[in-house]
């Protein structure tokens, strides 16, 4: 059985397993020095990388994984993997029934996905959350998680078939990535790459589905998760440099992207 196989390709021991609703939810180590030679999976799969570093060879390509990196593999499709450090993942097998039922809502679910942060690594946090804490609720709410992050990756696939962004845009995006933790404008971005605001804002929003305000937000969550994953940082430390103004702020917004608190989250990747 795939599920099996599956259990056995952790390096490092299949920490948890849980079925819901059809779908195998697994967390599991990867230990360094392991390679995983090409394969392909009866199931399509979705996984978000906890702790550690992976890369991965698909469709000719060298793709990176480092924590919050989240991948949707279809079903059938060849990769091989390789880890240079241990890599805790967290993923989930998707039964063909699920897909062909997504694909009567005219889901779009046959090219792989590979996105770091953003709205797709949100939601997979929020579902790696509900499967650590099982209540009475929880069985729901990792079967509606699931369905709406497969609703996120149709949604991904679209916009990757669909008009090239504009390369102004791009040179945004770029400064915004690099640029979160200060304080700046959309009048100042909009300067920088010579388009007025409010032609900024509408087609940012057409291709990156949310303001700038709220992209910017994301990237800031997106650092404070590496770093209380990765460090002994204090929290207000990592709150005042991801660019946020003081430690309630941060735990707020945090907890509101990833349905944790900062100390949950670092308490989380500390086993």
């Amino acid at each position: 059985m795939e599920y099996l196989h599956r259990e056995s390709s952790f390096s490092g021991g299949l920490i948890a397993a849980r079925e819901v609703s059809g779908f195998q939810l697994l967390d599991g180590v990867y230990r360094s020095k392991t390679r995983l030679a090409k394969h392909s999976h009866e199931e399509a799969v979705l996984c978000i990388a906890l702790k550690g570093v992976c890369r991965e060879l698909f469709s000719g390509q060298v793709r990176e994984y480092e924590p919050l990196t989240v991948q949707f593999l279809p079903s059938n499709q060849c990769h091989s993997l390789d880890f240079p450090t241990d890599v805790r993942a967290f993923s989930v097998d998707v039964p063909t029934p699920w897909l062909k039922r997504a694909r009567e809502y005219s889901l779009s679910l046959d090219t792989s996905v590979h996105r770091r942060g953003g709205l797709l690594s949100s939601l997979m946090i929020r579902l790696y959350k509900e499967f650590l804490q099982i209540d009475d609720a929880s069985l729901l709410a990792m079967e509606g998680l699931t369905l709406e992050i497969l609703a996120e990756v149709s949604r991904r696939q679209i916009k990757l078939s669909g008009r090239t962004p504009p390369r102004w845009l791009s040179r945004a995006v770029d400064l915004l990535r690099a640029q979160f933790s200060e304080r700046i404008t959309i009048t100042q971005v909009a300067a920088a790459v010579h388009v007025h605001p409010v032609h900024l804002a509408r087609e940012f929003r057409r291709f990156h589905e949310c303001t700038i305000g709220e992209y910017i937000r994301r990237l800031r969550i997106e650092r404070a998760c590496l770093q209380l994953n990765c460090s002994d940082e204090p929290r207000a430390a990592i709150a005042i440099s991801a660019g946020f103004s003081d430690q309630s702020h941060f735990s707020r917004n945090f907890k509101r992207q990833t349905g944790m608190t900062p100390a949950q989250y670092r308490a989380t990747f500390r086993d």
